[in-house]
């Protein structure tokens, strides 16, 4: 009777865990009126640079905000990224709805941990210079990616330079 049941239950298991084990995903540029653009331009406005890739396009695209480049292993801001940043207080200014995803990246030298971590203060370093500008912070998110989306994949100086940046991405309202 036993051996019996062993089956059954097994059975059971599976199904349950199919059934709970998938929780449906948002996909991006999904909306009430069903997938409007999904892998277009139009279709990701408002998505992070990991939703872009996910849809096969480059990360860190163009938008009214500038991306700050940073030295090697450093999070600190120079006098450049500082004068991205006020330019970007100006555009944040004048948009008082817009919230602000601030992306961290590294180039691909470093530990993964390490990249995240340094990724991290990158992102933190450019959300506080603009918090001390007069941006509320509750506008303001960040999130590190390391070294995993680089805008460039060539092994060599310039292109480590290109992928060390914090990247701004307009979230959509």
């Amino acid at each position: 009777m036993g051996q019996r049941l062993i089956p059954l239950v097994a059975v059971g298991l599976v199904l349950a865990l199919v059934g709970v084990g998938c929780p449906s995903k948002k996909k991006v540029g999904e909306g009430e009126g069903g997938i409007a653009g999904l892998g277009s331009e139009e279709g990701l406005a408002g998505a992070g640079s990991l939703e872009r890739h996910g849809a096969g396009l480059a990360p860190g695209a163009e938008g009214p905000l500038k991306d700050i480049q940073f030295a090697f292993d450093s999070f600190e801001l120079d006098e450049a990224a500082r004068q991205a940043l006020r330019e970007n207080h100006d555009w944040l200014k004048d948009n008082a709805k817009a919230k602000v995803e601030i992306e961290g990246h590294c180039d691909e030298r470093g530990t993964v941990e390490y990249n995240l971590a340094l990724g991290a203060k990158r992102a933190r370093a450019a959300k506080d210079y603009l918090a001390t500008l007069g941006v509320s912070s509750d506008r303001l998110t960040t999130i590190s990616y390391g070294e995993e989306l680089p805008i460039c994949r060539d092994h060599d100086d310039a292109c480590w330079e290109r992928n060390r940046r914090v990247h701004f991405v307009v979230l959509a309202e």
